[in-house]
């Protein structure tokens, strides 16, 4: 019998082990028993705190958006005006801890599986309405009636950077990613009246 406490550690170590192999198979085509493998555990155990791939890798991407979301929030607090605030947001979105190339992976694989599973496109509507909600606050004092046209832009500048990279080899370099979506958006804020 196992030791109360442990089903933490073991769901958050499949968690860690689902993301780590999506990004060394690039795919979704990674099974239980891999997972589990790479947890250092069975595939039964695997099942028993998950039920199915499915369910574990919704967990993984629940994770994800989770270390996002924290990242985001505790530098939303810490900006100091609408500018900061947009800058915080494009900088958190390509952070070592979220621009790194088992999580890059992760993110594609994620956006396949929201296209035919119910939970995963539920879980991906709320990131993308979070993502364009913080933008658009952000924004608003900056583009005025423009801010939510804006906030698009910027949210799809920054999915562009996670398919590019996706498709690319070696490691992501978030350094570049924050310097050209910023600077799009110091362009596309030159002449903007409020």
């Amino acid at each position: 019998m196992p030791k109360l406490g442990m089903e933490p550690i073991r769901r958050d170590a499949l968690i860690k082990a689902a993301i780590a192999e999506i990004g060394a198979q690039g795919s979704l085509d990674v099974t239980v028993g891999r997972i589990a493998k790479r947890a250092g555990m069975s595939s039964g155990l695997a099942h028993h705190y998950f039920g199915s791939k499915d369910a574990m890798l919704l967990a993984a991407m629940r994770h994800l958006l989770a270390v996002y979301g924290s990242e985001i929030r505790a530098a939303l607090q810490a900006s100091d005006g609408p500018k900061a605030r947009v800058e915080a947001i494009v900088r958190v979105s390509f952070s070592g801890s979220n621009f790194r190339r088992e999580v890059v992976a992760a993110w594609l694989n994620f956006y396949v599986m929201a296209q035919h599973h119910d939970a995963a496109a539920r879980l991906l509507r709320v990131y993308q309405a979070r993502m364009r909600a913080n933008l658009r606050h952000a924004m608003r004092p900056l583009a005025g009636a423009r801010a939510p046209q804006m906030a698009e832009a910027v949210a799809a500048m920054i999915d562009g950077c996670y398919l590019r990279e996706a498709l690319g080899s070696g490691q992501p370099d978030g350094a570049r990613a924050v310097a050209q979506v910023q600077a799009w958006v110091e362009a596309a804020m030159t002449g903007v009246e409020t």
